[in-house]
């Protein structure tokens, strides 16, 4: 048991993170809305925050800018693969500009917890004019 809590630690067998959204296409200023999947690992974990990013990536200066953020502070604990369903609602700002072979946009999903790696899930979207 204290092996798996220090692997766990490392990130090896540490719960995941998923974002599933509704669709890929958006306009600007659309609503998006999905849900999180968090799966619990080899241990029961204690959940601290949920942090999701939008980025946009720019090919050609190779620069990568958060537009928006959304948090959600928790102290959930997920036992050993159990899996939870939070669900995710964003508003696009009106400003964005339609996706381009040189301009991209994804949600960088990071969940948190107390002890141990971060878990990382990245989701790309379009915007379509």
């Amino acid at each position: 048991m204290i092996l798996r809590k220090y692997m766990s630690l490392l990130g090896i067998g540490a719960a995941k993170i998923d974002l599933i959204l509704q669709k890929e296409a958006y306009r600007p200023g659309d609503p998006v809305h999905g849900y999180f999947i968090i799966k619990g690992g080899t241990i029961e974990q204690q959940l601290k925050r949920i942090d999701c990013d939008l980025v946009v990536m720019d090919k050609i200066s190779g620069t990568e800018k958060v537009i928006d953020s959304t948090t959600i502070l928790t102290s959930t604990r997920i036992d050993s693969e159990e899996s939870n369903k939070i669900s995710f609602a964003f508003q696009l700002p009106d400003s964005v500009l339609a996706s381009t072979e040189e301009i991209t946009y994804r949600f960088k999903t990071r969940l948190t917890f107390n002890e141990g790696v971060t878990s990382r899930d990245q989701d790309l979207i379009q915007i379509i004019q």
